[in-house]
């Protein structure tokens, strides 16, 4: 990572996959096949070289992104291998963010399922160049033309060509035909190092002469010289293929689609060599450039070169808690070089900070290096002020790189120490485990004094438990999960006034508002629900005109309105999406202050709630469920008990699929009563889609649960 890697010679790509697509199995196996291990290590055992915590093991799935470096003819590889499952969604959003190229694995035997769809949205949303990979073409109803269907349909309509063939599937898959140069190859010995040409099968010959015509055909339409060529000869040579596939690949107008098995070891050698082919290298993201931000406007600055060598543009974009170093700052460098023991900018917080110890990751090992150079990513010990997205530059060039939404908490359930001596150890490892995660958030309530933690999903806050106890070493007790709902108003609420009044022997307490509240945007319901999966938001306007409420009073007026929406009005929850209009009022020469506005308008805004139809919200997930068709009738049956909302039923494959939305109420638990229905044979993926309006009654039960009762309520 000392420069010896020409930019145009390195890749940074990521894996990205539905849980259960044996994604890191596939990482494995590029570790083996380019030398960077030297004996395979199986997920499904926990022996895997990418899933290093104990908790990844124990579960064989993958928890936390793991970075590593690798090398294959003549080009560094840098590799962050994500995890599949929703709950760690936020992994998969910050690495999207900072590699330029994916590989996307599929289950042949699954097509696209829902967290695959997922990943590649947030792919879409970065721009992100990427080529797909066919997996399990050795397992029963393995189909790879139903999955490049499923692909075209569910995520990249036209703009999917398939570059490889498998030859037979199932227990049968024995290798693949490149379509670029229509050759055919088996793979041979125990981890298919051998690999050996043969005659294309005439079985599939005709099926892959058509996928190479598709593939020519828009190929040529990426480019004037090479539509010329084709017209002329209908004909494009191999060379000609690949260089308008790559160029179709690095604008994103193109995703090139790769087979094969990576637990039978029938594919990676050949999906690298797409890899490097195909993914861009730094030089080809932004035509070379990287876009940084002025610090004080936030507004576009200037295009810097890549090859710069002069300014320094790096991301810090994970921290890592490590039992030896105590803090991993996982940085991609975009421009310049990061170099150990030099000081650097930290555009995002103001700070100078001196540069540590540099790491070169292998997932959960590290080679120390003197530099990280750009278009590369590495690991620095100890930035005390630096936290996940911070822009890192030079002293002397100062500005920003363009930063990410972190998602919102969905769940939260409350924690409290065994003992007094947990007590102090569990703030620690909360606050280092939040420092972490983005996604991950903890607070005290204010009423109860209860820790509260807040995450993705059940399994996410399960793991932030266990590793309290096995990192930090901290008993806590742990109670029933919570959901996060919210309130708001469904109406408009005009000239809602309130005058607050009141005297004693001394100075009394004068303040009048006239406020009107409306739902904090006028849209359709669809556009609410859309609007509502982002980060919610008040607004407050001053409309005040003259002096009807001196200027020193109108802060108590806002104080007193973000309180109030704190602490809720129809079941205590944070209220959101409410716009709220002073425009008129009144004070006292002697009696006014800015405490007694903000009680005035606390008042105000319980009166409005009455009159707007305040609402209890709660957060909606999209549920895809997988079973077999013999118990299809048993989970419709669990469905129909509960408050799912069908949206769709279809077939994949052998499987029927059930999509859904579903209060996040309803989903405690289910996995055991799905697993109970089906002999443990039918899964389910979900993700957070959109908050919507609890039914009265059920309202009714969470308010009465809390022993909640609404303002002035005897």
């Amino acid at each position: 990572m000392s420069g010896k890697t020409p930019l145009d010679k390195i890749r940074n790509i990521g894996i990205i996959a539905h849980i259960d697509a044996w994604k890191t199995t596939a990482t494995e196996r590029i570790l083996f096949y380019t030398w960077k291990i030297h004996k395979i290590g199986e997920t499904h055992d926990g022996e895997g070289t990418m899933d290093w915590m104990e908790q990844e093991q124990e579960r064989g799935i993958t928890i936390t992104s793991a970075a590593t470096t690798c090398f294959w003819k003549g080009h560094q590889i840098n590799i962050i291998d994500t995890p599949g499952h929703v709950d760690f969604t936020i992994e998969v959003e910050r690495s999207l963010r900072v590699l330029d190229g994916w590989v996307a694995v599929f289950d042949a035997s699954q097509w696209v399922e829902p967290q695959s769809e997922t990943v590649w949205k947030q792919a879409d949303k970065y721009d992100v160049p990427r080529i797909a990979f066919v997996n399990k073409m050795d397992k029963m109803w393995g189909d790879f033309d139903m999955t490049i269907e499923s692909i075209k349909k569910r995520l990249a309509g036209n703009k999917v060509v398939a570059i490889q063939y498998p030859i037979w599937a199932a227990e049968t898959f024995e290798g693949i035909v490149d379509i670029v140069e229509m050759k055919a190859y088996h793979f041979e010995w125990d981890s298919g190092e051998n690999i050996t040409e043969i005659d294309v099968p005439a079985d599939v010959k005709d099926k892959c002469e058509a996928y190479r015509l598709e593939l020519m055909e828009k190929v040529a339409e990426m480019d004037d010289a090479l539509m010329e060529t084709y017209f002329d000869k209908w004909e494009l040579s191999v060379d000609e293929i690949k260089k308008g596939l790559r160029i179709a690949i690095c604008r994103n107008e193109l995703y090139a689609v790769t087979c094969g098995s990576a637990l039978q070891n029938i594919w990676v050698q050949m999906v690298i060599d797409a890899a490097v082919e195909y993914l861009p290298s730094p030089m080809d993201v932004n035509e070379g450039m990287i876009s940084v931000k002025d610090i004080d406007t936030t507004e576009p600055l200037k295009d810097i070169p890549v090859a710069n060598e002069e300014s320094l543009a790096a991301i810090a974009f994970k921290v890592a808690t490590d039992p030896f170093v105590w803090k991993l700052i996982f940085t991609r460098v975009y421009t310049g070089t990061l170099k150990s023991g030099s000081y650097i900018y930290n555009a995002s917080t103001g700070k100078k900070e001196r540069v540590g110890r540099l790491l070169q990751m292998h997932s959960n090992t590290r080679e120390e290096i003197p530099e990280i150079t750009a278009g590369n990513i590495g690991a620095v010990v100890w930035l005390k002020d630096t936290k996940t997205w911070d822009t890192l530059c030079d002293v002397h060039d100062k500005f920003l790189v363009e930063s990410i939404e972190f998602p919102e908490p969905v769940i939260s359930i409350s924690v409290e120490p065994k003992s007094k001596a947990d007590q102090e150890k569990m703030w620690v490892a909360l606050g280092k485990l939040a420092e972490e995660d983005p996604s991950f958030r903890v607070r005290t309530d204010a009423e109860t004094g209860q820790t509260i933690i807040s995450g993705m999903g059940e399994l996410h806050l399960d793991i932030i438990v266990d590793r309290m106890k096995r990192e930090f070493s901290v008993e806590c007790n742990v109670w029933a999960p919570q959901v996060s709902y919210r309130e708001t108003i469904k109406n408009v609420a005009t000239d809602i006034e309130h005058k607050y009044s009141k005297q004693t022997w001394g100075r009394g307490q004068y303040g009048h508002v006239v406020i009107t509240f409306d739902p904090y945007k006028e849209m359709d319901e669809d556009d609410i629900k859309a609007e509502l999966k982002e980060k919610p938001t008040n607004k407050f306007v001053n409309k005040i005109v003259g002096w009807v409420i001196p200027k020193e009073y109108i802060p108590g007026v806002e104080k007193g309105l973000k309180e109030a929406y704190a602490r809720g009005f129809v079941a205590g929850y944070q209220m959101v999406d409410i716009r709220a209009t002073l425009t008129f009022g009144s004070f006292h020469d002697v009696d006014s202050s800015e405490l007694s506005f903000k009680l005035a308008a606390s008042k105000a805004f319980q009166e409005a709630c009455r009159k707007a139809q305040a609402t209890l919200l709660e957060p909606i997930m999209k549920v895809e469920v997988n079973t077999p068709e013999e118990y299809m009738g048993d989970i419709i049956g669990q469905i129909n008990s509960k408050r799912w909302r069908i949206d769709e039923m279809w077939d994949r494959g052998q499987a029927k699929i059930v999509n859904a939305f579903v209060p996040l109420s309803e989903m405690f638990g289910y996995m055991t009563e799905l697993r109970s229905a089906s002999q443990w044979r039918a899964t389910y993926g979900m993700e957070f889609d959109h908050y919507d309006e609890v039914p009265a009654n059920v309202a009714t039960k969470i308010r009465e649960e809390r022993g909640f009762k609404l303002p002035d309520e005897d």
